[in-house]
């Protein structure tokens, strides 16, 4: 097979008809006609997101020690796949005093997962866990975590979830904890000095 010899013709826009040309309707021609829904004496209202007053540009000056950590299931599951312990790790990568916390949709999700995860569910009934009450429709924890760092910005979100990380970064001020290398490590958090250098 022989090379094509026609030149290729690069970034080539279909050719539209002028809205002067004589083959358009005057009735369509009032149709194509942008209108002005915004007069000139008429304030233009626009909604912005306000943001937390303890962000100092994209540094939560809320986070402090004893820090708020709120764990998610498959963080739990893969401590103990890791043979970590929970509070411990914590307080080897913040190298200050940790309060994990879990919500009423987290634990519902643990029980659940059933007589597999009995040890998930025993680490999460510790009484160093302080238990975070719902008041939301539903029982899907990645909304209730997502909605509530968002009330809130003195959390620490701990999960080892793609997903749930990709939603977190979004929201601006918000640490993420995961596991790499069987110990924590926690992102976009300056102060972590116990955290790996990744």
């Amino acid at each position: 097979m022989g090379k094509d010899k026609r030149a290729r013709k690069y970034a080539v826009m279909k050719r539209m008809i002028s809205s002067r040309d004589q083959r358009i309707k005057d009735s369509e021609r009032e149709k194509a006609k942008p209108k002005k829904e915004n007069e000139e004496g008429k304030i233009i209202e626009r909604e912005v997101p306000q943001y937390s007053s303890a962000l100092f540009f994209k540094y939560n000056t809320q986070l402090g020690p004893p820090y708020y950590i709120l764990i998610d299931t498959n963080f739990i599951n893969f401590s103990i796949k890791n043979k970590i312990d929970v509070v411990q790790g914590m307080m080897d990568c913040l190298y200050a005093k940790c309060i994990p916390c879990i919500t009423d949709c987290v634990m519902g999700e643990i029980e659940k997962l059933g007589q597999k995860f009995r040890v998930a569910l025993r680490i999460a009934k510790d009484a160093r866990f302080e238990r975070l009450p719902c008041t939301h429709r539903g029982v899907y924890a990645d909304d209730c975590l997502v909605q509530r760092v968002t009330q809130h910005k003195c959390y620490i979100v701990a999960t080892c979830d793609r997903d749930l990380r990709r939603r977190i970064r979004k929201v601006p001020g918000v640490p993420i904890m995961y596991i790499s290398q069987h110990r924590y490590t926690i992102e976009r958090m300056p102060d972590a000095f116990g955290a790996p250098r990744v």
